[in-house]
Protein backbone atom coordinates (compact mmCIF):
# COMPACT_ATOMS: atom_id res chain seq x y z
CA UNK A 1 0.00 0.00 0.00
CA UNK A 2 0.91 3.35 -0.47
CA UNK A 3 1.52 6.09 2.10
CA UNK A 4 -1.14 8.79 2.55
CA UNK A 5 -0.05 12.23 1.47
CA UNK A 6 -1.25 15.34 2.28
CA UNK A 7 -4.26 17.07 0.54
CA UNK A 8 -2.69 19.51 -1.90
CA UNK A 9 0.69 17.99 -1.78
CA UNK A 10 0.64 17.28 -6.18
CA UNK A 11 -0.94 20.71 -6.42
CA UNK A 12 1.58 23.43 -8.73
CA UNK A 13 3.70 25.82 -7.18
CA UNK A 14 0.94 28.57 -8.08
CA UNK A 15 -1.85 26.43 -6.88
CA UNK A 16 -0.67 26.31 -3.40
CA UNK A 17 0.08 29.65 -3.79
CA UNK A 18 -3.53 30.15 -4.43
CA UNK A 19 -4.37 27.86 -1.85
CA UNK A 20 -2.68 29.53 0.87
CA UNK A 21 -3.60 33.04 -0.43
CA UNK A 22 -7.47 31.97 0.21
CA UNK A 23 -6.74 30.55 4.04
CA UNK A 24 -5.44 34.34 4.47
CA UNK A 25 -7.87 35.77 3.07
CA UNK A 26 -10.40 33.93 5.08
CA UNK A 27 -8.83 35.07 8.19
CA UNK A 28 -9.32 38.79 6.87
CA UNK A 29 -12.75 38.35 6.00
CA UNK A 30 -13.09 37.20 9.84
CA UNK A 31 -11.52 40.09 11.34
CA UNK A 32 -13.42 42.23 9.14
CA UNK A 33 -17.19 40.64 10.60
CA UNK A 34 -15.41 40.84 13.55
CA UNK A 35 -15.36 44.29 13.84
CA UNK A 36 -19.11 44.94 12.43
CA UNK A 37 -20.27 42.53 14.59
CA UNK A 38 -18.62 45.06 17.73
CA UNK A 39 -20.20 48.05 16.06
CA UNK A 40 -23.55 46.04 15.83
CA UNK A 41 -23.43 45.64 18.94
CA UNK A 42 -22.44 49.07 20.09
CA UNK A 43 -25.09 50.30 18.06
CA UNK A 44 -27.82 47.74 19.40
CA UNK A 45 -26.91 49.18 22.80
CA UNK A 46 -27.15 52.84 22.28
CA UNK A 47 -30.82 51.78 20.52
CA UNK A 48 -31.91 50.00 23.77
CA UNK A 49 -30.36 52.67 25.96
CA UNK A 50 -32.42 55.57 24.43
CA UNK A 51 -35.41 53.42 23.68
CA UNK A 52 -36.05 52.18 27.39
CA UNK A 53 -37.72 54.07 29.70
CA UNK A 54 -36.02 54.92 32.74
CA UNK A 55 -38.30 52.56 34.94
CA UNK A 56 -36.85 50.35 37.81
CA UNK A 57 -36.90 46.97 38.80
CA UNK A 58 -36.35 45.19 41.59
CA UNK A 59 -33.69 42.39 41.61
CA UNK A 60 -32.67 40.91 45.02
CA UNK A 61 -34.55 43.70 46.80
CA UNK A 62 -32.10 46.16 45.09
CA UNK A 63 -33.62 48.65 42.11
CA UNK A 64 -31.98 47.90 39.29
CA UNK A 65 -32.43 50.52 36.22
CA UNK A 66 -34.78 48.36 33.24
CA UNK A 67 -32.06 49.83 30.96
CA UNK A 68 -29.27 47.92 32.03
CA UNK A 69 -31.05 43.99 31.14
CA UNK A 70 -30.42 44.29 27.47
CA UNK A 71 -27.01 45.89 27.81
CA UNK A 72 -26.07 42.83 29.86
CA UNK A 73 -27.50 40.67 27.02
CA UNK A 74 -25.72 42.70 24.92
CA UNK A 75 -22.61 42.59 26.44
CA UNK A 76 -22.71 38.32 26.90
CA UNK A 77 -23.21 38.66 23.43
CA UNK A 78 -20.05 40.84 22.65
CA UNK A 79 -18.15 38.88 25.05
CA UNK A 80 -18.98 35.47 23.48
CA UNK A 81 -17.72 36.78 20.08
CA UNK A 82 -14.48 38.26 21.37
CA UNK A 83 -13.53 34.71 22.73
CA UNK A 84 -14.73 32.99 19.55
CA UNK A 85 -12.22 35.24 17.73
CA UNK A 86 -9.69 34.40 20.43
CA UNK A 87 -10.15 31.27 19.74
CA UNK A 88 -9.98 31.29 16.22
CA UNK A 89 -6.60 33.20 16.44
CA UNK A 90 -5.54 29.86 18.55
CA UNK A 91 -6.36 27.16 16.11
CA UNK A 92 -5.29 29.26 13.01
CA UNK A 93 -1.65 30.09 14.46
CA UNK A 94 -1.10 26.43 15.71
CA UNK A 95 0.19 26.64 19.16
CA UNK A 96 -2.46 26.02 21.52
CA UNK A 97 0.40 27.18 24.41
CA UNK A 98 -0.12 23.57 25.46
CA UNK A 99 0.19 20.10 24.51
CA UNK A 100 -2.35 17.65 24.79
CA UNK A 101 0.08 15.25 26.52
CA UNK A 102 -0.13 14.83 30.35
CA UNK A 103 2.63 16.22 32.67
CA UNK A 104 3.91 13.45 35.29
Amino acid sequence: MRGRQEPGANLEPAAQKRRVDGLRSAGSDLDRKYWVALALYVVLAALAWFTLGEGKVFVGAKPVELRMFPLVILGAFALRTVLARHAEKIRRSGSGGGSTEPKS
